[in-house]
Order: C-alpha cells, then structure tokens, then sequence
C-alpha cells in the first residue's frame, strides 16, 4: 500500500489547476468590474417607493429634499399625474422626498382608498387640522415636519431643505438640483418673488406655487410663538412676514425666470411668459390639456418604445 504522502498532487498539478482558475476570475473583474457592488446594492435597497426618487448611488448626494405637495385628499387622479411625472426624473444627484400633505381625512371612502395608497406608495402625510388654504394648513405643514421626521435619517436635520409646492405645479427636478446645489444651506429662502414685476426677493415675498426653505428656518417656525400666534392669513405672504418680522431668512433668492405661470397673455396673468428651456417649474397647470402641453414641450415623452401592444399617432 503507498504511504498517504504519495496520495497528494504535486505542486504541478495544482499550478496546472489553478492556472486556468485564476485566469478566468481576471477576465470575468475584467469584464465585469462593478458585479459585486451591484449585487450589495440590490440587496440593501428594501422596498422600493415613487415618492423618493433618488437613485442609490455610492457618492453622498448633493443635498436631501422634502418636497411637500399641499392637495386635498378626494384629489386622486391629481397625485396619480404627479407620481408619474416625477417617478419618470431618474439619474438625480439630490436626494428628493416627495409626499403629498393634506388635512385629516372627513369621509368613509377617503379612509379606505388613502390606506391603499399608503400602502402602495408610502408617500402621504396627513395633518391635524381641517381642509383649508390659508387658516393656518401651511404653518401646520411646517411646524409639524421636525417631530415627524426627528430622528429619521439619523440625525437632528433629515433634510438640508424643505419646499413647500401647489399640486399644480411642475418641477424639473434635475433643473431645481443644479439651481440649488450653489445654494446655503442656513437661513435660506428661494422661489418666485410676488408681486410679479419684481426681481428683488428682499422686498415682499415668495409665491405660493413653489417656495424653499433651509431646515434651519423649518425648526425655528415649529418653535416660535411669533409665527404660532400669526398662522392664519393668506399663506405665502404670512411667511414672508414671519421671516421679516423674525429677522429670519438672509440669504434670499429669486428665480426668475425659471419659474412662472403656464404661458397665459397679459394682462390675465403678469407672472406668465412662454415656456423657455431652462425651465424649473411651471405654475398653474390647473388641467390635463395644460399638464399635456408642458410636458410635451419638454419631450417628456421622447423616451416612450414603439411596440405592437400600442399606437400614439
């Protein structure tokens, strides 16, 4: 019988084994270098939502963003468009969340068909306060956000940003990042400035359609009692007072004209002009005609594959 020694490969046989081995493994790194980090990602991600629309992505994002859409609850097919329109701006350097606000529910339906939705999407906020615009809905909004997110990202500040949005505007979000990414991230306040003709954002105040503040001013409001004891009035105005009156809100910006109402002749609407390619957001698209052309003149539909299954002449 031969000694178990003589059982055993000779390092020739093993070089010859793991010669070809080897070499494969460096053609399949070659080939497919980010396999393995892939694969990580895929099985970190968890539950995947419309309303964050952030791809994962190895490098810090630029800067994290709630955008909170005010609408009411019975408007369903409303949050169906903005869903589709923002779920379709992929490839972001920001992380955006964007959850669609409004007061608490009144009726049987609403009970069951928003359940479902935030089952399906995770992304509503309900607030304690009766349907309203301007008695006191947005302070509400505001003043809500630092307890309901507290903790939630892993740190006292969730967001660098916070906007508050009609749901009858459109934003372009990758437009809205490059704009906002050159942007402080303290004591900052940014949008449209009323009235119309003006270009100076330290004399009145933002529009409604669309305004940013930094999260810093978002604390402050949930704390005051200034602006607790001044919530009800006609909203984005109030808060322009709030930020004046607090001496709150110094680094200020105008975005004009990149932001404006749905292209309408003067003198019907004065914060209207026709549509210009470095757009950042479109107001008052106040139906599915006036959503249609906007996005039609941004070829948001370019992107759409023939196919047998359909036909759009």
């Amino acid at each position: 019988m031969k000694h178990p020694s003589s059982l055993r490969p000779s390092r020739s046989t093993i070089t010859v084994i793991l010669l070809p081995l080897a070499l494969l493994a460096s053609i399949y790194l070659f080939l497919y270098p980010r396999e393995f980090e892939l694969q990580s990602l895929v099985s970190t991600c968890g539950r995947s939502t419309v309303a964050n629309f952030a791809d994962p992505v190895a490098v810090k994002p630029d800067f994290r963003l709630l955008m909170g859409v005010l609408t009411r609850a019975d408007l369903y097919e409303r949050r169906h468009l903005l869903r589709l329109v923002y779920s379709l701006q992929t490839n972001l350097s920001a992380h955006i969340d964007i959850r669609f606000v409004f007061c608490n529910l009144t009726k049987e339906d609403q009970r069951v068909l928003i359940a479902l939705e935030i089952m399906r999407y995770d992304d509503i906020i309900i607030l304690n306060c009766t349907e309203n615009m301007n008695s006191g809905k947005t302070y509400t909004y505001f003043s809500s956000l630092p307890n309901l997110f507290n903790g939630t990202n892993g740190d006292d500040r969730p967001y660098d940003y916070v906007l508050k949005a009609d749901d009858d505007i459109y934003f372009r979000l990758p437009s809205l990042i490059e704009s906002l990414k050159k942007m402080p991230r303290e004591d900052m306040y940014y949008g449209f400035v009323i009235p119309c003709g003006s270009m100076d954002p330290f004399h009145d105040y933002m529009s409604g359609m669309g305004y940013i503040l930094s999260w810093d001013l978002v604390d402050w409001i949930s704390t005051s009692e200034m602006v607790r004891n001044e919530s009800v009035g006609v909203e984005d105005l109030l808060t322009g007072k709030w930020l004046r009156d607090g001496k709150r809100g110094k680094n200020r910006f105008n975005t004009k004209p990149a932001m404006y109402d749905y292209p309408i002749p003067v003198p019907i609407d004065t914060c209207s002009h026709a549509f210009v390619p470095d757009t950042i957001a479109v107001h008052r698209l106040k139906d599915n005609l006036k959503w249609a052309r906007t996005l039609k003149y941004f070829n948001v539909t370019d992107g759409l594959k023939p196919s047998r299954f359909y036909h759009i002449d």
